[in-house]
């Protein structure tokens, strides 16, 4: 496996730099990865050896054995201010009407700031960064993009030309430049894209998407369709599909979102990130940002709330869990800080992560010395790690232990003023006399926390991880690999992922084509895009191999939607007959009689066919 192309983002600036205990984890990797691939040749030599073309052998949802990096671009606004409807705002709607209506008093999008439609800027990238990313493609995050800015002395609001794009590219090493513009007139929207290929100076043709202003979201989502076209052209993930990703997410509480991460004043950031998860609480993004607000006015509470509403599976799950668990720390609740900090680690070891929850079983009268071993082991250059190892080594008896890791915090910080004022005690203690009193006045620091998640290290390792399952996966039979694909598929989907489960429920597919839960998955994933006639293939193809109940309550939704009662009823029959207690079967069962009885009424209500009617008019009231 090569593992110098897929890091070359880190290995060539400071911004990416893989520290000792990253390159630790990954040596790791590769050895793992090894270990897997000796495996795979031992399969291959006595089964039928895999197609080298087919997706099975590729990373789910990855192009091939590495992930394109991406620079996305704020978008360039070339709207002429006259030409916005007055009275409109940027979501289309009346100011003042419906929104009013729906919420219960103006909204900040209902203010005549927000005919300014410069949010959509920043709107563009947060939209296509999270579609690409769900389909395999590694974009530079919002960070990664401003400390460029901020390293080439270009202030945050900087509109770059091609050349200084082609510079922040260099900075943030990114394989290719996502460039676009946006222009409204009246509520007609156009946006326009360009993909520029770093590696070989070539720039695509234009991508344009256009419709009113209210759908920018399903635009936009078209739009990185488009574009991961054009990286990809056998990419197999629907347009549909792309376009259903926001279903469900308001625009007025993405234009709060988008305004929370972009204004410069805290209190005002707080106020927009609140009002966006109201509107939309399904906006994972927005609960992102909050808790990470919310942590740093040390809100810390409110803070873990807002993280624990990002899903698993997310891409921003990991750095939640480990801010949530810094959240929990803070607030007093060590044992679901150590749980969160734990779930990371089983995941992703890294030191950071080890330590926290170390810190996290200390301060809950645990022996957390073995964990700081861990930390300290995966890097040895973090003088916290050996100050943490020293202090519970000293508070567990092992005194001369104790000292030689205070000694190497301090060779590697010798301004460290708390670890050489508590060397000192220690070693007056050792050597002066005993007294009584020494026990009681003596005062045992606590613990460092780990505070800075390392972005960068975070998304490289657990891409190498990722890696590594996918060649470990790779090994199983066809019909093995497409159920632990399918698993996770829809764990994903049961989240709301829709890009990400559809991504892997057609790789489950290419290792199996006969998996009736990769067609049942993908028969849910077509119905929530609103196909529903390649839902109805795929719920039909999972029947045909086996029965299932996932793809029995496809068929009832859809023939409840078509209206056909006889035949809703019998898939949902079907379905209770596979498992009768199932409370979603046993919920649409009663939806669907619902519904029959609703006709019943209707057409006994509805006069009979030929029947003459009363039109007569009749004369007005006399006095």
């Amino acid at each position: 496996m090569d593992v110098t192309g897929i890091f070359s983002i880190s290995a060539k600036r400071r911004a990416r730099r893989v520290t000792l205990r990253t390159a630790v984890l990954l040596g790791l990797c590769a050895l793992m990865a090894s270990v897997v691939a000796a495996q795979s040749q031992s399969a291959a030599a006595t089964a039928e050896a895999p197609n080298p073309a087919s997706p099975a052998n590729t990373l789910p949802g990855a192009m091939g054995a590495t992930r394109p990096i991406l620079l996305v671009l704020p978008f360039d606004n070339q709207t002429d201010p006259a030409s916005v409807m007055p009275g409109t705002t940027a979501s289309g709607t009346p100011q003042g009407s419906a929104q009013q209506a729906e919420t219960g008093g103006p909204t900040v999008s209902q203010a005549s700031e927000l005919v300014n439609l410069d949010w959509i800027r920043e709107a563009a990238p947060a939209i296509l960064d999270r579609r690409l990313s769900a389909v395999g493609y590694l974009p530079l995050t919002r960070e990664d993009r401003l400390y460029a800015l901020d390293h080439l002395g270009l202030p945050e609001s900087f509109q770059p030309s091609r050349a200084t794009a082609l510079r922040l590219a260099e900075t943030l090493d990114a394989e290719y430049i996502v460039i676009g513009s946006f222009a409204a007139q009246g509520t007609h929207l156009k946006l326009t894209a360009r993909l520029i290929d770093v590696t070989h100076l070539r720039m695509s043709g234009e991508l344009v998407e256009s419709g009113e202003i209210a759908q920018l979201l399903p635009l936009l989502n078209s739009l990185a369709w488009q574009l991961a076209r054009k990286l990809e052209p056998n990419l197999d993930v629907s347009r549909q599909t792309f376009v259903a990703a926001s279903a469900g997410v308001r625009l007025d509480a993405f234009e709060q979102y988008i305004r929370g991460i972009t204004e410069r004043d805290r209190d005002e950031r707080l106020r927009h990130l609140k009002r966006a998860t109201a509107l939309s609480p399904d906006l994972i993004e927005a609960w992102m940002a909050l808790g990470k607000e919310e942590f740093e006015q040390q809100d810390y509470e409110d803070a873990a709330v807002a993280f624990a509403r990002v899903p698993p599976g997310d891409a921003s799950a990991l750095e939640s869990d480990f801010y949530r668990g810094l959240s929990l720390i803070y607030s007093g609740n060590y044992q679901q800080a150590g749980d969160a900090f734990a779930s990371i680690a089983r995941v992703l070891p890294l030191p950071e992560v080890v330590n926290n929850q170390g810190v996290a079983a200390s301060r809950r009268g645990q022996d957390g010395a073995a964990l700081y071993r861990q930390a300290e082991a995966s890097d040895p250059t973090n003088e916290d790690y050996h100050f943490n190892l020293a202090v519970s080594l000293h508070r567990s008896g092992d005194k001369a232990g104790a000292k030689r890791e205070l000694d190497q915090a301090l060779k590697l910080r010798g301004a460290d003023s708390e670890a050489r004022a508590l060397l000192a005690s220690w070693t007056a203690n050792s050597t002066g006399p005993a007294t009584d009193a020494t026990p009681a006045t003596a005062v045992e620091p606590l613990e460092r926390i780990q505070r800075n998640f390392n972005g960068a290290a975070f998304r490289q390792a657990a891409l190498m991880l990722d890696q590594v399952e996918a060649a470990r996966i790779a090994t199983l039979p066809g019909d093995q690999r497409a159920a632990k694909l399918s698993r996770d598929a829809q764990e994903k989907l049961n989240h709301g992922l829709l890009l990400e489960a559809e991504r892997e429920y057609r790789t489950a597919l290419a290792a199996d084509p006969r998996s009736a839960d990769a067609h049942a998955g993908m028969a849910e994933v077509e119905e929530r895009a609103g196909d529903p006639d390649n839902a109805r293939k795929h719920a039909q193809q999972a029947l045909a191999e086996q029965p299932n109940l996932e793809a029995c309550l496809v068929l009832a939704r859809l023939d409840l939607a078509a209206d056909q009662i006889a035949a809703a009823r019998a898939d949902i029959a079907q379905a209770l007959r596979l498992d009768g207690a199932n409370r979603s079967a046993r919920d649409l069962r009663k939806t669907i009689e619902a519904r029959a009885e609703t006709m019943r009424q209707k057409s006994l209500d509805a006069p009979p066919v030929g029947a003459a009617t009363n039109t007569t008019e009749q004369p007005p009231n006399q006095r």
